[in-house]
């Protein structure tokens, strides 16, 4: 992604406190080791921004101010919510922090107006959240001192001819809810030379019946494999400790692929099954080559061998991927003041961004007062 689109990438260490406040002296090691993850797997400083959350405090102001205008169910209703509290029993997460981390993490996002959001699939809800909130916090703060002119001043840009059939778009979808005026407008604006970013968000709110876009909503990516289950077959997490760590030690990652459940339909060795069925195939869909699905497809529905048979080419796609990457990762590990610079650099033109954002949120919602 950081060919194509301007990326920021952050070390979410507040987050990491809603299910681990208990444990915090584990923190700093667990953020280092993180980057140097990042930087070992391909992701270039010079081509996207790499920052810590906690040392962006704009994050704690932009949380506290949608907090204002977010409702409480919105939270409760967050799939992630309860899903965690019965998996994580044994933690105390009735806290605030626990229930607000979707709108944490809508904040994260909102504050560099992000058009994308690269995602897993389960978290394809909170992207959703975080539109419902810009949403809101738009419909609330878009119509300033300022909006009339901003309008008027976009408009003249689009010239006569432009601004006139955006008019009309306009008003044909609001009187008569014609959908395809709506997307028509929604193009022109996207595609006219002579608006910045800030003007087309502007109109877009205008053409909606709502205030300027001040906080635009972000679309949620998915990758081809945008779902993957952990060792245990459930979904996999980091707090469910039932993950393969990318410098992960090699014995460990063998004993742990080879203990995997696979399809229970398999009780004995003759017995077919079915891939589709089984927690180790969508790994084989994301390390092995067509060849090796093709066995491992017909193998199995065949019984031609068991399952230790089939997880073991996975085991060597996986470790022969970890070697590459332990590979990169040395010199970072031997250098971490390297490490610290590039942190120390992401943090300050993330935090420039930041900055502009929350002038702009500031003014909107009338605290900024000198």
């Amino acid at each position: 992604m950081q060919e194509d689109y301007d990326c920021f990438f952050f070390v979410a260490d507040w987050h990491a406190l809603t299910t681990t406040y208990e444990n915090p002296e584990s923190m700093s090691e667990h953020v280092w080791d993180m980057v140097v993850d990042w930087l070992s797997a391909g992701v270039d400083p010079e081509k996207a921004t790499l920052f810590i959350q906690s040392c962006l405090l704009q994050h704690a102001e932009l949380h506290l101010l949608l907090s204002m205008v977010t409702p409480l169910g919105w939270l409760e209703r967050v799939p992630s919510f309860k899903e965690q509290q019965q998996r994580l029993a044994d933690k105390d997460l009735s806290t605030y922090g626990f229930l607000g981390y979707p709108l944490l993490q809508s904040a994260d996002i909102l504050m560099y107006r992000a058009a994308y959001v690269p995602v897993g699939e389960d978290q394809v809800p909170h992207v959703e959240l975080t539109r419902e909130i810009a949403r809101r916090f738009n419909a609330f703060f878009g119509k300033g001192p300022e909006y009339e002119h901003e309008l008027n001043q976009a408009m003249s840009l689009m010239g006569k001819y432009d601004s006139g059939q955006f008019r009309r778009c306009r008003r044909k979808y609001n009187e008569q809810g014609d959908r395809s005026s709506l997307e028509s407008a929604e193009t022109m604006i996207k595609n006219h030379d002579r608006l910045d970013n800030d003007q087309r968000q502007l109109l877009i709110g205008y053409l909606e019946g709502r205030g300027r876009a001040l906080l635009p909503e972000p679309q949620a990516l998915l990758t081809e494999a945008a779902k993957t289950p952990g060792l245990d077959g459930q979904k996999m997490s980091k707090s469910y400790n039932n993950i393969i760590a990318m410098r992960d030690e090699p014995k460990r990652v063998e004993r742990s692929v080879r203990a995997m459940p696979t399809d229970p339909a398999r009780v004995r060795l003759t017995d077919p099954g079915d891939p589709e069925k089984c927690p180790v195939w969508p790994l084989h869909q994301i390390y092995s080559d067509s060849d090796t699905r093709e066995w491992v497809q017909s193998g199995c529905r065949a019984a031609s061998f068991g399952c230790v048979q089939c997880k073991q080419p996975l085991i060597d796609k996986i470790l022969e991927e970890q070697e590459m990457i332990g590979d990169r990762a040395r010199p970072y590990a031997q250098n971490p003041g390297l490490v610290r610079e590039i942190i120390v650099e992401g943090n300050k033109k993330a935090g420039r961004v930041a900055d502009e954002t929350m002038d702009m949120v500031r003014s909107a919602v009338g605290t900024r007062y000198l």
